[in-house]
This record gives C-alpha cells, sequence and structure tokens, in this order.
C-alpha cells in the first residue's frame, strides 16, 4: 500500500498496481472431479488451496481492483471512476458480440445470430442500469473533482466509438484524437474500413432476394449509411410475414431491440449530463449538452424504424 498526494495537496491512499500471487492457469475439472472433491469436503466449500484461489486465476479480480485511482480524496469521485470503467467494459462485450452476430449474417446464418443480438440486448440494459450509480451527483457534487479531470472527456472512448462504428455511426474525424496510441488508433481505422452490422444486414437482405440498388450495395463503407427507401421497403415485406418461421422478422426485432437499448443509453447519458452540470460547456471541448441533443439525431437502424409508418 502507498500513499501519494493529490493535485489538491491531499492525501490518498491507494494499493500497489501488481497482482499479489504469481498468475496461474485455471485447471479445468470434469463432473466427476467435482463430485469426488465435494464428497471429501463433506459438502464444504475448498478452503486450502497450494497456489492462488482459482477465481482470481480467471476473473483476475485482484487487477480489477487495482485499477481505480481516484484524482482527489473526495467520496463520490469513486463512483464516477468506477461506473466509468463498467461502462467501458459493456462497451466491450457488447461489440463482442456484435461482432459474432456479424459473422453469423456473413455466412447466412440467421438463426444463429440471433442469440448474440439477443445478448447485446441485455448487455445494453446493464449498461443503461450503470447509470442509476450516478443519480446521487448534484452540480455540487461533481464540481468538488471535475477540474481535476482535465481535457478528459467520456467522448474521448475508443471502445465506444468501435460500438458506434458497428451500429452503424461513422464519423472518420472522431478517431483524430487517437493518432497519438497508434494501436488504439490503426484498431479504429480497421473497424471504419470494414461493414458495418446495418451493412451487414442490408447484404443480407439482398441474397434474400430483396431488390436493393447495386450502388447502395457497393457504397463507401467508411461513411455513414444514409437511409434508403428500397432498404425501408424490403422490412415491409419481411414483416408482412408474421409466420414461425420468418427468421428475418426475428432478425429485425433482434436488432430492434439492440437499437432501442442503445438509444436509451445515449438518452440516459444526456440526463446524467443535465443532471450533474446542466448546459455547461464539455471538458473534452465540446458544447456539452448541445453536442448530445445533436448526437441523438443520428438514428441507429433507421429504416427498421420508418419501415413501422408503412407497415
Amino acid at each position: 500500500m502507498t500513499v501519494r498526494t493529490t493535485h489538491g495537496g491531499r492525501r490518498a491512499v491507494e494499493t500497489n498496481l501488481r497482482e499479489p500471487e504469481t498468475s496461474t492457469t485455471v485447471r479445468p475439472l470434469t463432473a466427476g472431479q467435482r463430485v469426488a472433491r465435494a464428497a471429501r469436503n463433506g459438502g464444504r466449500p475448498t478452503l486450502e488451496f497450494t497456489e492462488r484461489v482459482p477465481y482470481d486465476t480467471y476473473v483476475h479480480a485482484s487487477t480489477l481492483h487495482t485499477l481505480q485511482q481516484p484524482l482527489s480524496d473526495d467520496p463520490g469521485e469513486m463512483s464516477f471512476l468506477v461506473v466509468s470503467q463498467i461502462m467501458e467494459l459493456y462497451f466491450g462485450l457488447t461489440c463482442h458480440e456484435l461482432r459474432q452476430a456479424q459473422r453469423d449474417l456473413r455466412a447466412d446464418r440467421v438463426w444463429a445470430a440471433l442469440a448474440p443480438l439477443r445478448r447485446a440486448t441485455l448487455h445494453l440494459e446493464g449498461l443503461n442500469a450503470a447509470w442509476r450509480g450516478l443519480r446521487w451527483m448534484t452540480p455540487a457534487d461533481f464540481n468538488r473533482f471535475r477540474n481535476l479531470l482535465g481535457e478528459g472527456s467520456g467522448f474521448q472512448s475508443a471502445m465506444y466509438r468501435h460500438l458506434e462504428f458497428l451500429l452503424g455511426l461513422r464519423d472518420p474525424a472522431l478517431i483524430r484524437p487517437f493518432r497519438r496510441q497508434e494501436q488504439v488508433h490503426a484498431d479504429l481505422r480497421a473497424a471504419l474500413a470494414v461493414p458495418s452490422l446495418w451493412d451487414d444486414v442490408v447484404a443480407l437482405l439482398a441474397r434474400h432476394g430483396h431488390d436493393l440498388p447495386a450502388d447502395l450495395l457497393a457504397r463507401d463503407v467508411t461513411d455513414e449509411h444514409q437511409p434508403h427507401p428500397a432498404v425501408e421497403a424490403a422490412w415491409v415485406r419481411v414483416y408482412a410475414d408474421s409466420g414461425p418461421d420468418n427468421h428475418l422478422r426475428m432478425l429485425g426485432e433482434a436488432l430492434t431491440g439492440v437499437a432501442e437499448e442503445f438509444g436509451d443509453w445515449r438518452w440516459n447519458h444526456l440526463k446524467a449530463v443535465q443532471r450533474t452540470m446542466g448546459a455547461k460547456v464539455g471538458s473534452g471541448g465540446s458544447a456539452g449538452l448541445a453536442w448530445l441533443q445533436r448526437s441523438m439525431a443520428r438514428v441507429v437502424f433507421p429504416e427498421l424504424w420508418s419501415a413501422r409508418t408503412a407497415m
């Protein structure tokens, strides 16, 4: 354990940034081995291990709990920091699921794609629930440590950019802040160079017999998708068949769940900003609330929503 001095001259305690014991690999067990161990233990949990406990070997909890390094001794800052880190993990987890859905759709495995999309929706529900941990924060609460954040802003989250790019919200200018982080920048450039999930869905509709123009299917995927009447018409036709074997309709509903939860996250973000800083300028140089309001006008999977008017 070490003691450090914060920017305001206060002293704060933090743990050393290392894992307490030697890392080992998780040793697999069969069902029979688990039964035998339980019998030897008389039904009680195992309490003695020759090395690091297996849970920590797998989860790396001892590492996770060293990653919170608040810049002040204000008790509320820890909530802000932990919730931000939780959201980063959910961004990454949701991206993981959406990429799996992409692989399934590119292989025409529509039924298989439903599971990762449904999981992504549930992860986004968890992401939205994380905002509740900050509902206590008033402007006075935030102001106690806000200045110490400097220009740090959620706008600078690279994993959030990956999530936006996967969902079809694409602005190449938004990767510029990462130019000095070579690997992060390269990963974002690579994400922009491949089709979004929505691009893959549009291509799937075409392969399933829906008449979509060639220029739409061959467009530059680094540009943000613009709503197209042919895609809207395709979804109207898909939803016209309410039979139990219409996997495309099920896909539409799974995608709607993802888009709805993501839209809720953006709305919850806007409300959190209103609650904690009103219409002040953002820490990262943006107009803050006004910037978020403009960004919400960009709709995820737009034709899935507009098609409902014609259904």
